[in-house]
């Protein structure tokens, strides 16, 4: 679609913007899995998100994306290239159908040069179009279970490795992991939603007015959407501009020590299983900074980005039939009370 629905135009769903828009600024925070009713603009924030996205200075030619500043990164033939050449790209946001085969995801060779020619030529997958980039996944709960155990070592090695029909080669496959689906429909595998580092519960508004301005909108992009588009340029620029220079701020922006402990803390007192949530909490809370323009991550970040880190990496409790998100808004006002 040549103007999709734009992100600064979508109504409410605060909480799953503002995710998309951490992922955006600090690829390494993990991901963001949108789970909730269906017909909550889920897919819509996804596609709005690709068309907002700052283009990527990527290897002339290269159908990997490399980037040509960082040369240890490069796949073979554009490491054995001393041209050097670059070109501008918009950043990749590439779907994962559920029906996809496994030679689509991860590439094979290309049997009509292999027949014609008698050649080997590897005709690269999903997973190289979405390196650098975004990799959606709609009904993610509903992937099977060979592609799920496939993602899990590419995202962990950030490196595709592709041993079939007498060709072996690996090429670069960093990306943004985006999944949504409807909890009704089955749970996610806990291996692959402990890779995402955010989630989002999407519910429908129930507030009157906000009902209203959805469908509104809505049927105003339907009827017209380059009209509509161009209503909302101005705003998808400045929100496009808001990204960029939190890209560029993001580096800068310091966690003291207290952070780091409330951080410590609240993760102690949820009983997250491993480490991740605390490393996730922090870079969530110097990207949302960044995007705010803070200097120093204190605990309004923290707080702020809190529940989408950590209300899906919590254990059941078996004496405590409270929500995740109750979990952790008890959890915060207990350590932050201190």
């Amino acid at each position: 679609m040549a103007n999709p629905f734009p992100f600064s135009a979508i109504v409410g769903q605060d909480d799953m913007r503002l995710a998309f828009m951490i992922a955006a600024t600090d690829p390494s925070v993990g991901g963001v899995l949108a789970f909730g009713d269906r017909g909550t603009g889920k897919s819509t924030a996804v596609r709005a998100l690709a068309a907002l996205l700052p283009k990527i200075r990527v290897v002339a030619g290269c159908p990997y994306n490399c980037a040509p500043e960082k040369r240890a990164g490069l796949c073979g033939a554009c490491t054995n290239d001393a041209k050097g050449k670059s070109e501008l790209r918009s950043a990749p946001v590439v779907d994962l159908p559920l029906g996809a085969t496994e030679d689509r995801v991860v590439g094979a060779l290309n049997l009509e040069r292999a027949l014609a020619a008698g050649e080997k030529h590897f005709e690269p997958g999903l997973l190289a179009r979405a390196n650098r980039g975004f990799l959606y996944i709609d009904e993610v709960n509903l992937l099977e279970d060979h592609l799920v155990d496939l993602l899990l070592d590419v995202a962990a090695s950030g490196l595709n490795l592709v041993e079939r029909e007498g060709l072996s080669l690996s090429h670069p496959a960093r990306f943004v992991l985006i999944g949504s689906g409807n909890p009704e429909e089955g749970e996610l595998r806990p291996q692959m939603l402990d890779r995402f580092g955010l989630a989002i519960e999407v519910r429908t508004p129930q507030e009157i007015p906000t009902r209203m301005e959805v469908i509104r909108r809505r049927d105003a992009y339907d009827r017209d959407p380059d009209a509509f588009h161009k209503h909302w340029a101005a705003a998808e620029k400045k929100l496009r501009t808001k990204i960029t220079h939190a890209r560029e701020r993001v580096a800068n922006v310091e966690v003291p020590e207290a952070a780091l402990e409330r951080a410590t803390r609240l993760c102690v007192a949820l009983g997250s299983d491993g480490l991740r949530g605390e490393l996730t909490l922090i870079r969530a809370a110097r990207a949302y900074a960044a995007l705010e323009d803070v200097a120093t991550v204190g605990d309004a970040e923290l707080k702020r980005v809190a529940p989408m880190v950590l209300s899906h990496r919590l254990r059941r409790n078996p004496l405590d039939d409270s929500g995740s998100a109750t979990r952790v808004e008890r959890a915060l006002q207990e350590v932050f009370a201190k």
